[in-house]
């Protein structure tokens, strides 16, 4: 359900950037096209046939296609290789499968040749067949991490496969365990709520070996409309359907600007200057953000005068640790303390009402699988916003996670829940990473955080881009479209904060349906949809309207220099409250002097 949820302009002639108008009469013409084909979906990266068939022709020919590891394989032999270890026998997709899937895990990523020329190609065996990926130029797969990592760092190029692990045996001819229990990969016979909990009960490890979103023996049900209906639920099978039944032209078109990491001085005169009050919805009311506030660094008046204007505060963790697998591999106490603690920081160091703060987003997207999904229920959260969807058309509604995700769980880096959980996704559909759509066959990586487009190289590049993937969002299913950046990315190159400006004030110039609302504010819409012509007049998006509506508590910002028993060196908290004895940490939200992990 939805967890209780009642939920500027710049000089034109500054700007060199084509109008709008032009832009978005090629572009709508360009979807058209494309519908008239029937074409649904873009040829991702990952399930690309063409990807999969240049792969498999690079093992073409090669004798140790069914061989084991190549020690000692360098660069230096690869012509000798090539040159002496080839036969006639030519082989084929299915041919590959029956020989490398029978004692392959489900769902594992694997190489056809090992060795530094192909160790960017891995394939993983599928109810479908051959699954294939290719990671990006620079980068190498690691078989250990089962993911994409700079190639300097991948040291497991000349082996072709991680050791098979004991699966469970779910299936079998005859039953070998009572109802309720499941068989361990040597017969074992245990509860069956033992299965995929992230602790290890088999003897032989083969209860968390089996453990997607597919073979999880305790994952979360389907999407069932019939049983999950408006206003007290909301899922769509596909993921891509409207909420309340509107037809997509009747929708207003949310878009939903965020910004990750701690507000300081370092990024406050950008939003400032991107949400002084002189953007406007078509209601009258400023533009609205979400802010995914880490604590550290973090200036806590300036988050309390954000929170004032009528901006949303989020979750952002505390430590913003940059080790991927303290994420990966954090407890569900350590993610209730990270996130949960995070919110309590900005509760009781920002004066941010509680209930105001629902959602979250996790640091570096890394996903901590059900521990994590089960700590921001207990914690009480009502949305997460860190699952990437990857780069499709349409684009994907927040979904529940009530139900199973509508889509598969992004690339290789991100670990998603499978269980059932009370909390809602405001999923981070891929940006297309083009000015305009191109060839159907045309390979596409999307991007999740708009600053991550290495192809956003100039102003009018960003430009191109948000209008193309607008009209993506606007001309399909009008899903809410999402604009995920780092302040950092802006202040480091100001002409992406002149074009980003002068794009919303030409949207907004040009369409009287589209609305910068907050997460909170799209789940309220999404609880009691509205059509364009009464969406002017919708409570929950005129709630702080502008910001002179909310009267300023902050008499005195107080700039305490304090001691960590955690941290080197003095740290420095920025509040509007009386300083605390010592720098707030984690199980230590009033700076008492007692935080540790």
């Amino acid at each position: 359900g939805f967890g209780g949820l009642n939920l500027a302009h710049d000089d034109p002639s500054k700007h060199e950037h084509k109008h709008l108008n032009m832009n978005l009469n090629n572009l709508k013409n360009a979807f058209k096209v494309r519908n008239e084909e029937k074409v649904s979906k873009l040829n991702i990266v990952e399930e690309n046939q063409v990807l999969m068939e240049e792969i498999l022709a690079s093992a073409q020919g090669r004798s140790e296609m069914f061989d084991s590891d190549i020690p000692g394989y360098t660069s230096k032999e690869k012509e000798a290789t090539d040159a002496n270890e080839r036969f006639k026998r030519q082989v084929d997709q299915e041919d590959i499968r029956n020989a490398l899937c029978q004692d392959k895990n489900a769902g594992e990523f694997f190489r056809l040749v090992a060795g530094p020329t192909h160790c960017r190609d891995v394939v993983s065996c599928t109810d479908a067949g051959l699954q294939a990926i290719r990671c990006p130029p620079g980068l190498a797969f690691d078989l250990g991490k089962q993911t994409c990592e700079w190639r300097r760092q991948v040291t497991d190029c000349n082996t072709k496969s991680r050791p098979k692990l004991a699966l469970p045996r779910f299936n079998t001819d005859e039953p070998i365990c009572e109802r309720g229990e499941l068989a361990c990969g040597d017969g074992q016979c245990l509860p069956r709520t033992l299965f995929c909990d992230d602790k290890t009960d088999c003897v032989d490890g083969s209860d968390e070996n089996l453990c997607d979103s597919r073979n999880d023996p305790n994952r979360a049900d389907e999407c069932d409309p019939n049983q999950c209906r408006l206003p007290e639920c909301y899922c769509s099978v596909t993921g891509r359907e409207i909420p309340g039944g509107l037809e997509p032209e009747s929708v207003p078109q949310m878009i939903v600007l965020t910004f990750d990491d701690a507000i300081n001085n370092n990024n406050f005169e950008i939003f400032q200057n991107l949400l002084d009050g002189r953007l406007k919805n078509p209601n009258g009311c400023d533009i609205k953000a979400t802010f995914f506030v880490s604590h550290r660094y973090n200036n806590y008046s300036m988050a309390q005068e954000m929170h004032r204007r009528g901006h949303e505060m989020a979750s952002h963790s505390i430590t913003h640790d940059n080790e991927e697998k303290y994420w990966d591999n954090g407890t569900r106490e350590n993610w209730e303390a990270e996130i949960g603690g995070a919110r309590d920081l900005l509760v009781r160091w920002g004066n941010i009402p509680p209930e105001d703060i629902y959602g979250s987003r996790a640091p570096l997207l890394r996903l901590g699988g059900n521990r994590q999904f089960s700590a921001l229920e207990r914690a009480g959260f009502v949305y997460d916003s860190s699952m990437v969807a990857p780069l499709s058309n349409p684009p994907f509604w927040p979904y529940p996670l009530a139900f199973a995700a509508p889509h598969r769980c992004h690339g290789n880096f991100q670990n998603c829940p499978t269980r059932s959980h009370t909390v809602m996704e405001m999923v981070m559909n891929e940006f297309d990473p083009r000015e305009e759509p191109g060839d159907n066959d045309e390979q596409v990586a999307g991007c999740a955080m708009l600053d991550s487009c290495s192809s956003i190289r100039s102003s009018d590049i960003l430009y191109n881009v948000l209008t193309h993937n607008f009209i993506r969002h606007y001309e399909q299913n009008r899903a809410p479209m999402g604009i995920f950046l780092h302040a950092a990315w802006l202040k480091k190159q100001p002409e992406m904060l002149d074009a980003l400006q002068f794009w919303l004030d030409e949207v907004l110039s040009t369409y009287n349906d589209v609305y910068l609302v907050t997460m909170s504010q799209v789940l309220a819409w999404m609880q009691s949809p509205v059509d364009s012509r009464d969406a002017a007049s919708f409570p929950a998006w005129k709630q702080k309207c502008t910001l002179l509506d909310t009267e300023d508590t902050c008499l005195v910002s107080n700039n305490c220099p304090l001691a960590s028993p955690v941290l080197r060196g003095a740290q420095r908290l920025q509040t509007c409250n009386t300083c605390p004895a010592y720098y707030p940490w984690i199980n230590d939200v009033e700076g008492a002097g007692q935080a540790g992990y």
